[in-house]
C-alpha cells in the first residue's frame, strides 16, 4: 500500500464533503508562483515545471485526493483532460481552476457516496455473511471505475466487510451498523469545515511530493506549529503517525517513549478506535482527521489511554487488539545512550561484550550556546560509557543502532571519531554540485578494541552515516538489515503564504555511495520483520536515486574483508537451529504468506477461520520456541502482554537474540583475527 507522507494533505483527502462555490483567494496565487520559483530555484532535484510535470501533477493530485480510487469515475479525471498539458502554465500566472475543479468535483463524489452508505445502514437492509462474497485488499493499483454501477458493487462489498469486521470484533450486527453511521456521519460534519485553504495545502504538496516525499508546503497556520506537524511526537505515549486512507498509521516509535517500552507497537500498525482510562468507551476514529486523533491520543500525564489497531503483521481489517499505554513526557535522559554489559561463554572462557545503545544522535544545542562546558550530547555520553565499560574489563563492544532514526549530523561525525584515530566522515553534495567533507580531525581514539554496529531499517539519517563510515574504514563488522536510505539534507523557506521545507542536498559516504535510497547494507544479514516494500524510502513515491560522487582517500583499519566469509559461516552455523532466530524467520514467512492474499472474504466462518488459523500459527511459533528454550507454553498471544503492566517495559526475546548474536560474532573476531591487526586501530 502506498504510504503518503504528509499528514497535513492526507487528513484533507478524508476530511471532505462539498461546500458550493470554493473558490481560490488572491493570496493562493500568489503563493503557488512563490513555490514554483522555490521549487525549480532551490530543489536538489533539477526539474523543470514543464509539460512533462504538469501530467505527473494532473495524476497525483487525483492520487492525493483519492488514493483508493473508489469514489472519482474515470469520467470524473476524463472530464478535466485537457488541464493535463497546461498546469505549468496556469501555475505560473497564478491559475488554480483545475486545482478547485478536481478537489469539488471529488467532494461531491465523496459526500454522494457517504450519504449512499449512511441510507443502506439506517434502512432495512439485511447481511448474508454465508455468502460466498470477497473484496479486494487494495484498490491502489487497479484502474479508476469506469462506471458506477461497477463503483456501486464494489461499495456494497466494502460496506458489507466493514459491517463483518465490527462484528467480528464482538459487536452484533446492530452495533455495527450504528457504528458505521456515526463514522460516516461525523466524516460528512467535518467535510463542511472544507475551505479553500485546504484544498491549496492539498494541492501545493501534490506539487511539491514530485520533488521528493521530504519536500512539503506549509500554510501559515501549519507553519506555526511546524514542530509538533513534523515530529508529532506525541505527548503522552511517543509516536511518530500519518493518516493512510482512512487509517491513523503508526510511522515509528519515539525512543524510551511509552509505545516503545511497552513493546506492543510496531511501525505499520493501524489505530482504528481510542480509549480513555481503563474504562473508557473506545470511540471509533476510522476516517477522523489525523489532529482530531491525535487530540484524543494526547491526556495528563500519568493517565491511562487504551488504543485498538490492527497489528500490521494481520492478514485482514477485523483483527483488533486493544494496547494499554500510560501517558508519559519523553525526557532528555531516556533518550540518553545507555550501557550494559552481556557475557558470552567460548569454550570455557568468559567474554565480556558491552552493549551501548544509541536511541537517536542528540546534543543540548540550548546549553551549548549558554556556554554550559557539560552540556550533554552522544559523543560524550557514549564517551563515558566507554569509559566505564573499559574499566569493568569489557572485551568487545555493540553499538546498536537499530530503530534510531538519526538526529545531530555533527554528533554522527564526532561519534565517528571515537573509534578511529583521524580521517574523513561523510560527504555533502549541494545542487549546485559542491562537495564539502566532514570528518574527525582529533587523533584521540577512545576505543580501540573490536566493534561491532547493529542496524534495522528504521535506522535512518545520521546513524546510515556513522554506520557507512564505521563500514567503509572496516573498522567494525555491520550486523542486521538495510537501513531506511534517508540521505537528504532539507532546509526551510518562507513563502509569500506559508513555508516551503525542501531538499537542498544529499550525503555520500566516503568511498562515494550515497545514503540515499539504498541504505546501508550489513556485512552480515539478519532476519528482519520490517517490509522493506513498505517501510523506507524505496518504498516511498518520488523519492531521488542513489548515485556516487567522487571517494574520497582513507585507509582501512582491519583485514575483516578477508574474514567476512568465515563469520558469515560461523552465523549461519550457530543461528541455523536458535530458538529466536527460528521464531523470527518462521514469523517473516508467516507475514508474507499473509501479505501475499489478494482477496478478503465476506463470508463469516471463512473469515473468522482465516483469522484464528493465523493467530494460532503465530501463537504455534511461539510455542516452539518456548519448548525449544525450555518455557512454559502460551495458548493466547494475550498472554505475551499480561505479566507486564501499563508503563513497562517488555523485553522482546527477538531483539535480545540479535545482540547475543552481534555479541557472538564479537568474540568470533577475536578469535579469528583482530589481534593481528590491533596495532593499525592504534595507530
Amino acid at each position: 500500500m502506498r504510504a503518503l507522507q504528509l499528514f497535513l494533505v492526507l487528513s484533507l483527502s478524508i476530511a471532505t464533503g462539498a461546500q458550493a462555490s470554493l473558490k481560490p483567494e488572491a493570496v493562493h496565487s500568489n503563493a503557488i508562483q512563490s513555490l514554483v520559483a522555490g521549487l525549480e530555484s532551490h530543489h536538489y532535484r533539477e526539474q523543470a515545471v514543464d509539460d512533462e510535470l504538469s501530467e505527473k501533477l494532473f495524476n497525483n493530485f487525483f492520487e492525493t485526493i483519492d488514493p483508493t480510487r473508489s469514489y472519482l469515475l474515470q469520467s470524473d479525471i476524463d472530464s478535466l483532460a485537457h488541464f493535463k498539458r497546461t498546469l505549468d502554465d496556469d501555475m505560473r500566472s497564478g491559475n488554480l481552476t483545475f486545482a478547485f475543479a478536481a478537489y469539488e468535483r471529488f467532494l461531491t463524489r465523496f459526500q454522494e457516496r457517504t450519504e449512499q452508505m449512511i441510507d443502506a445502514l439506517k434502512s432495512d437492509q439485511t447481511f448474508d455473511f454465508t455468502l460466498d462474497d470477497r473484496l479486494p485488499i487494495s484498490r491502489e493499483e487497479k484502474p479508476w471505475f469506469q462506471s458506477k454501477g461497477e463503483q456501486d458493487q464494489y461499495w456494497s462489498l466494502r460496506l458489507k466487510s466493514a459491517v463483518l469486521n465490527l462484528k467480528l470484533s464482538d459487536k452484533s450486527v446492530s452495533e455495527a451498523k450504528e457504528t458505521l453511521i456515526k463514522r460516516y456521519e461525523s466524516q460528512l460534519n467535518r467535510a463542511l469545515q472544507t475551505n479553500s485553504e485546504d484544498i491549496f495545502q492539498s494541492y501545493a504538496n501534490a506539487l511539491a511530493r514530485l520533488y521528493d516525499p521530504h519536500t512539503a508546503y506549509f500554510s501559515p497556520a501549519t507553519s506555526e506549529n511546524f514542530e509538533i506537524n513534523m515530529s508529532l511526537s506525541l505527548e503522552g505515549i511517543g509516536a511518530v503517525l500519518q493518516s493512510e486512507d482512512e487509517f491513523t498509521k503508526i510511522v515509528s516509535l519515539v525512543p524510551a517513549g511509552p509505545a516503545d517500552k511497552s513493546g506492543q507497537l510496531k511501525p505499520a500498525d493501524l489505530i482504528v478506535g481510542v480509549g480513555q482510562d481503563m474504562d473508557g468507551e473506545i470511540e471509533d476514529v476510522v476516517g477522523m482527521r489525523l489532529d482530531d486523533v491525535v487530540d484524543r491520543i494526547r491526556g495528563p500525564k500519568g493517565s491511562i489511554v487504551r488504543l485498538e489497531i490492527i497489528p500490521s503483521t494481520s492478514a485482514d481489517k477485523s483483527t483488533r487488539k486493544i494496547v494499554k499505554l500510560e501517558r508519559q513526557r519523553v525526557k532528555l535522559e531516556e533518550q540518553a545512550a545507555k550501557s550494559r554489559i552481556m557475557e558470552v561463554e567460548r569454550d570455557g572462557n568468559i567474554y565480556k561484550v558491552g552493549i551501548i545503545d544509541i536511541p537517536t544522535f542528540y546534543i543540548d544545542f540550548a546549553a551549548l550556546r549558554k556556554g554550559d562546558k557539560d552540556y550533554r550530547s552522544t559523543t560524550r555520553d557514549v564517551a563515558v560509557l566507554i569509559e566505564d565499560l573499559k574499566q569493568q574489563g569489557v572485551d568487545a563492544l555493540v553499538v546498536d543502532l537499530r530503530e534510531n532514526g538519526g538526529g545531530s549530523l555533527r554528533e554522527a561525525n564526532e561519534l565517528v571519531g571515537l573509534f578511529i584515530s583521524r580521517g574523513p566522515t561523510v560527504q555533502i553534495r549541494d545542487l549546485e554540485g559542491r562537495v564539502d567533507v566532514l570528518g574527525d580531525y582529533n587523533p584521540e581514539t577512545t576505543w580501540t578494541g573490536p566493534l561491532t554496529v547493529v542496524i534495522d531499517r528504521l535506522s535512518a539519517s545520521a546513524s546510515e552515516i556513522f554506520a557507512g563510515a564505521i563500514q567503509d574504514y572496516r573498522r567494525g563488522l555491520v550486523v542486521g538489515s538495510r537501513t531506511f536510505g534517508k540521505g537528504t539534507v532539507q532546509t526551510l523557506q518562507p513563502l509569500r503564504h506559508g513555508q516551503l521545507k525542501f531538499t537542498t542536498a544529499k550525503f555520500y559516504r566516503i568511498s562515494g555511495e550515497s545514503t540515499q535510497h539504498q541504505g546501508v547494507a550489513p556485512d552480515i544479514e539478519f532476519p528482519s520483520m520490517f517490509d522493506q516494500s513498505e517501510i523506507g524510502e524505496s518504498a516511498l513515491d518520488f523519492a531521488l536515486p542513489w548515485d556516487k560522487v567522487r571517494p574520497v582517500r582513507y585507509g582501512s583499519y582491519s583485514s575483516l574483508d578477508r574474514w567476512v566469509p568465515e563469520l558469515q559461516n560461523r552465523h549461519t552455523q550457530r543461528t541455523q537451529t536458535d530458538p529466536d532466530f527460528q521464531h523470527m524467520r518462521d514469523t517473516i514467512a508467516l507475514i508474507n504468506e499473509q501479505k501475499s492474499m489478494q482477496w478478503l472474504p465476506l463470508n463469516e466462518e471463512q473469515l473468522k477461520a482465516q483469522r484464528d488459523q493465523m493467530e494460532q500459527a503465530q501463537v504455534d511459533l511461539e510455542n516452539q520456541r518456548r519448548m525449544a528454550k525450555g518455557e512454559q507454553p502460551i495458548k493466547t498471544l494475550d498472554e505475551l502482554l499480561t505479566e507486564t503492566a501499563p508503563g513497562e517495559e517488555i523485553t522482546d526475546p527477538d531483539s535480545e537474540a540479535v545482540l547475543r548474536e552481534a555479541s557472538e560474532l564479537s568474540i568470533d573476531m577475536i578469535e579469528m583475527f583482530f589481534q593481528e591487526d590491533q596495532s593499525r586501530l592504534a595507530g
